[in-house]
């Protein structure tokens, strides 16, 4: 009995192991590989990736003495690898005038900046057919309703129009599992941009049609970047204009870093204009210009030779600057005495106005802020700012999902939405460190005699200061040959907002265009 057990006990052993033997090749053959698991995985991400979503719309309107009718194309256009996967969603806003393509209408790209800033800023506040109305006179927008009205000095009579918004932007995004990051770097961006230029060339048949490119703030260091890449090879896009509004481009003039003297030297100048503006001037000028004039002769003067001397300068020398800058900054000789004749903007905001109580804008200075108290080195918040985002996220979100019927399932981002920015640029004079794109124009205005540039700059503005532009575009390599044209106005960063400037801004550009 024990001798049969012991048989039977073998043999469903032995049937227990060779099921486990025979079932082990057919699990492999079932189980896919780590390759074939990634192929279906990608399949499934693109199956989840649904098509572009574009929403058309007809309308009419006047620009500039002009009717015009145009149609609207809001939407997404795909940029794809090289095996035609979908990677990221821009979306833009084109503006095309109806009727037969004329060959020698111009079409104009424009973005903002930040990075990380959609292009709401220049759409629904310059350009755009409509625009959203806010207080003129530097005061808070306040609370909604804000009123959207038809934009006379929209340029659409002159050219059609894109609002781009880069990736991470509006509602432009990556797509699947593609990193973000992979577009958040001033190369990086850059050739995403051209890539979609190209692709919208593709779409409308324009590929010869007079082109324009421009931006706000950091736009103007994109559209550096973007004329690198689209004329910058042997496939180039050449391009007739490149328009440059608050312009950044040599980073070191921003740069409020230890041993960098450079920035001082070009706030001097929007300073100047600010102590102006807030009656801060002893022997106060009778215009703005005149005290502009006399503060860059300092700065580039006096002012410079000071601080590039260090520890050098002398107390004679230090005593016979100490006025002037008080004068030309408003600000006492006692602080600026402390402050080593050094004073950082973020100090300036807040110093100007301590007696009244008050602080001042960055991107704009005529604007005024109240702080938590008055004791503070730096203001609280930028008053220039929270001044007038609520009106247009408003604006841009009622506008695009109501009037133009494009209304994704997604939060519009205005602005602060892509983190980790890539600051290295390529080439000889490339880095990280104090990035400056204004080479970039220099070669693409040596090597297209065709291409000139407009530069609007607000003399209260303090995000991108106006000197600071002048400098960077009055170096070797970029040609003085008169295709360079300079613009200036009496508001701050988006000087749009004041409703003389906007008439000025657009005038002036739609004559850089009609001149091409």
């Amino acid at each position: 009995m024990t001798k049969v057990l012991g048989d039977r006990l073998k043999f469903k052993i032995a049937l227990a192991l060779g099921a486990a033997l025979l079932a082990a090749p057919l699990a492999a053959q079932d189980r896919p590989s780590d390759k074939q698991d990634t192929k279906r995985e990608a399949k499934a991400d693109d199956a989840a990736i649904p098509p572009p979503v574009v929403s058309v719309t007809r309308h009419s309107g006047t620009f500039g003495g002009t009717r015009i009718n145009y149609r609207a194309i809001a939407g997404e256009t795909y940029l794809k690898d090289k095996d035609g996967k979908p990677l990221a969603a821009i979306t833009s806003y084109s503006y095309i005038k109806e009727g037969p393509v004329d060959p020698k209408r111009p079409v104009t790209f424009l973005w903002n900046g930040g990075p990380g800033s959609g292009s709401l800023w220049l759409h629904m506040g310059a350009f755009g057919p409509k625009r959203v109305v806010i207080p003129s006179d530097a005061r808070d927008d306040g609370a909604p309703p804000y009123p959207i009205v038809d934009n006379v000095d929209s340029l659409l009579d002159v050219t059609d129009i894109v609002f781009i918004d880069p990736v991470g932007t509006g509602f432009s995004r990556a797509l699947g599992k593609t990193d973000p990051k992979d577009y958040w770097g001033v190369t990086k961006d850059a050739k995403s941009m051209a890539a979609y230029i190209r692709l919208w060339l593709n779409e409308h048949g324009r590929w010869n049609a007079p082109k324009f490119i421009g931006g706000e703030s950091y736009g103007t260091t994109r559209a550096a970047a973007v004329i690198n890449e689209l004329e910058g090879s042997y496939t180039d896009v050449a391009v007739n204009g490149i328009i440059l509004i608050s312009s950044i481009l040599d980073l070191s003039a921003a740069a409020d870093t230890p041993g960098n003297e450079i920035g001082y030297i070009t706030n001097l100048p929007s300073m100047a204009a600010t102590a102006w503006y807030h009656n801060k001037v002893a022997d106060r000028p009778a215009t703005v210009e005149q005290f502009i004039a006399e503060a860059k002769a300092f700065a580039i003067g006096p002012y410079a030779s000071a601080l590039l001397k260090g520890n050098s300068l002398s107390a004679e020398e230090r005593q016979a600057v100490l006025p002037q800058l008080s004068r030309f900054t408003g600000v006492s000789q006692e602080y600026l005495a402390r402050a080593d004749l050094r004073l950082a903007p973020g100090r300036f905001y807040k110093e100007l106005l301590r007696d009244r109580g008050q602080t001042i804008g960055r991107l704009d200075t005529r604007y005024l802020g109240k702080d938590y108290d008055n004791a503070g080195e730096e203001p609280d918040n930028d008053p220039s700012f929270y001044a007038i985002d609520g009106a247009y996220t408003a604006a841009m979100n009622a506008y695009a999902r109501e009037t133009l019927k494009y209304s994704p399932d997604i939060t519009y981002v205005s602005i602060g939405g892509v983190r980790d920015w890539d600051w290295q640029i390529g080439g000889p004079r490339g880095g990280a460190g104090y990035v400056n794109v204004a080479p970039y124009i220099g070669r693409a205005m040596r090597e297209n005699s065709g291409l000139r540039v407009f530069v609007g700059q607000g003399y209260y503005d303090f995000a991108t200061p106006f000197f600071g532009a002048e400098y960077s575009l009055n170096r070797t390599g970029i040609p003085n040959d008169g295709r360079i044209t300079w613009h200036w106005y009496n508001a701050g960063h988006m000087m749009y907002v004041r409703d003389e400037d906007l008439r000025k801004l657009s005038t002036d550009i739609r004559a850089f265009i009609k001149a091409r």
